[in-house]
This record gives structure tokens, sequence and C-alpha cells, in this order.
């Protein structure tokens, strides 16, 4: 099926573009700034320890829910995350994208990846340990893992690639049935994640609370700066 099958003019430059562009950018400076406010009150109690006792009963909560389908269905969310697919998938949708004929949206798509960079950092900063199952109850699956706890570079990796990937479906799908789907799955997924990661004891929930606060600061941006270049682009 062809591109335009699935695409049009986005539906936000239809009428009064500039204006609607200017609110939208007003309303994702507020969220930004909540959200940064947000991490920086989270990192403070991890950073002074004060998160554990409430972190470490939050994952004997969640780890009782032991039913089978459950049990599936985390691990299937957490599954992109871990390699070699995570290092695969990124780069392989900004290149779907690219072949589509989507090139600004492909570059774009390949730098909401650059959360991955944002969790290195503070990775080292933080050097948290991960959740451990020596004296607490908690049961930690097996899984290609290493390094340390905070924040979750599952969570902080899917909000940019995964939450970039929805607002371009949210906004470049056409047929309304086939674009709430896409959204509703990708939307799940998100929301998903970081339960998964807390269940399968491989982070704390303030991990997985930061990794969503920064990603979510640097998705804003990014979809910021993509509607400033789409916007210059079309004029041109």
């Amino acid at each position: 099926m062809s591109l335009r099958a699935f695409v049009n003019t986005p539906r936000s430059t239809m009428i009064n573009p500039e204006r609607i562009a200017k609110r939208q950018s007003k309303r994702g400076l507020i969220y930004a700034v909540v959200a940064m406010v947000t991490f920086s009150a989270v990192f403070t109690l991890v950073r002074t320890k004060r998160s554990q006792p409430t972190d470490t009963a939050i994952t004997l909560n969640v780890q009782k829910k032991d039913h089978p389908v459950f049990d599936r269905l985390m691990r299937l969310v957490s599954w992109p995350g871990f390699p070699p697919q995570s290092r695969l998938l990124p780069p392989g949708i900004a290149a779907a994208l690219w072949l589509r004929g989507m090139r600004l949206e492909a570059v774009f798509q390949l730098a909401a990846w650059g959360t991955g960079g944002i969790s290195t950092v503070f990775k080292r900063i933080m050097q948290r340990p991960r959740p451990s199952s020596e004296g607490t109850g908690i049961k930690v699956a097996v899984a290609n893992i290493g390094g340390t706890s905070f924040p979750s570079g599952h969570v902080i990796i899917y909000t940019g690639v995964y939450g970039f990937l929805t607002f371009l479906a949210h906004t470049w799908i056409r047929p309304a049935a086939i674009r709430r789907a896409v959204v509703g799955l990708l939307g799940g997924m998100l929301s998903l994640v970081g339960l998964s990661r807390i269940y399968l004891g491989h982070h704390w929930f303030t991990d997985v609370v930061a990794s969503y606060l920064l990603g979510t600061t640097y998705l804003l941006g990014l979809i910021s700066v993509y509607r400033r270049v789409k916007r210059w682009s079309l004029r041109g």
C-alpha cells in the first residue's frame, strides 16, 4: 500500500497553524519543567537513600501478582529492550521511515534513541545497585542485564524511541482505525514497561519514575524541534 494511504498533512497544521504551534510549544515547556522539577526531587530521594524502604515494599507488592499470563506479558513487554534487539530495533525503525520517504521523520526517530545516552550519564552519576534477592525476598528474573540501576535504560529508551514513534503515528497515520490501533499498541507498551522492570526485579520503583520523567522531558524537546523544522521545510 502506498505511503499516501497512511499519511496526510498533520491535523495540527490544517487550521491556524502558527497559533496552534505556539500553544503546543508553551504547553510542552510547562510539562517539561514540571517533569524536571519532579525528577530532581526523585533524584534527591534516591541519592540520600531515603527511597529504599518504599522501593522495596513496592517491588514485593508488585511481585505478588504471579499469574502465568501476567508473567508472560511482563516478559514480552521488556523483550525489545534487551540486546541484541535493543540495538537493532531503534535504527531499524528509523531506516523503515527513511525507505518510506519520510526522511525528516527518520532523522528525528533516530535522534529519539538519544535517551540511551542520557541513561548512561545518570547511571554513572548515581551508581545505584540493582535489586538483589539476598535477604530481601525480591525475585530477580534471569536476563542479560548489567551496570547500575538508576535510571532504567529500558524505560527511558522506550519513552524516547517508542514515544516519538507514537507521536508520528498519531500525527501522520490517516485511517482512524489504523491510527488508534497503532497508538494503542505503542501506548500500552510504554505504560507497561515500567511495571515490567519492577516485576522482573531489575529496577526499583524510583528508577522507573525517574526514567519516565527524564525521557518525557527529552521527548517533548525533540517533538518541539521536529515541529519547527517541519514547518520550515513545508514553507520551503
